[in-house]
């Protein structure tokens, strides 16, 4: 294939993986590792991707990715992650679970819970476990935000203000490895922190490419959940962090 086909393929693989290797490029495109490296750095040099040891990933970027984008992003490692957090939610219980592409992978995941009373700020969520006859569903209101079903504003946190949760699963757009967890809007953040307070155990389902990504609102800090479930590539800096803080974390 030739570079001006190859380029916008490689820029299509990484968006739907979050993650390209020069390794797994080389085998896709039969190219040289050489080849591989040069299109990476154009790529790179042009804005485009930015480069990682072994490969490339997309530019760290203070803009949200838009919904459908995120929703292609690792999604096989999403369902690993939302499989092995709803083994760790048992039946009649309260959840409630936030705006996201993981959370609403987890939802899928609980469809065949019994006695589950799940509260949540996203439409998205709601239409998934209407088909599950075991889950009895909330939905908190607020202020619609079009771009991915998400509630927000003053109204969904007076809702979340008069409930009691057993369990909270969140999610957010970045990560820092000092144990920041990061969000676009100021108004979900506000929900976010809502939903940590009146939860008896919140567990955060995030993969590692968000260590990758920045964005400029605090949500809270890792040391400020119960659990935190991720993939293998979770930086050495942050398991440290977890540690010392007590937070319990599983690799999916």
């Amino acid at each position: 294939m030739v570079q001006t086909l190859r380029k916008p393929e490689i820029i299509n693989i990484t968006r739907r993986e979050g993650m390209v290797t020069v390794d797994h490029l080389v085998a896709h495109f039969g190219v040289s590792a050489q080849t591989i490296r040069r299109d990476l750095t154009e790529l790179a040099d042009a804005g485009q991707l930015e480069r990682v040891h072994g490969g490339a990933i997309l530019p760290s970027t203070t803009v949200n990715i838009g919904y459908s984008e995120r929703r292609e992003l690792n999604q096989a490692t999403k369902v690993d992650i939302a499989r092995l957090c709803a083994k760790q939610i048992p039946n009649d219980c309260s959840v409630f679970l936030n705006i996201g592409t993981t959370t609403e992978a987890v939802a899928v995941e609980l469809l065949q819970h019994q006695g589950l009373l799940v509260v949540t700020n996203n439409m998205n969520i709601a239409n998934i476990l209407s088909a599950g006859s075991g889950v009895n569903v909330i939905v908190t209101g607020g202020n619609l935000r079009r771009s991915d079903g998400g509630l927000v504003g003053d109204f969904a946190k007076a809702t979340i203000q008069q409930l009691r949760f057993d369990y909270a699963v969140i999610g957010c757009s970045a990560l820092r490895e000092d144990g920041d967890i990061l969000d676009f809007d100021v108004q979900e953040v506000g929900v976010s922190k809502t939903i940590i307070r009146q939860s008896d155990s919140v567990i955060l389902v995030s993969d590692s490419s968000k260590f990758e990504r920045k964005a400029p609102a605090r949500i809270a800090s890792i040391a400020d959940v119960d659990m935190f479930i991720t993939d293998s590539g979770l930086p050495a800096a942050c398991a440290d962090f977890c540690r010392t803080s007590n937070t319990d974390v599983m690799f999916a």
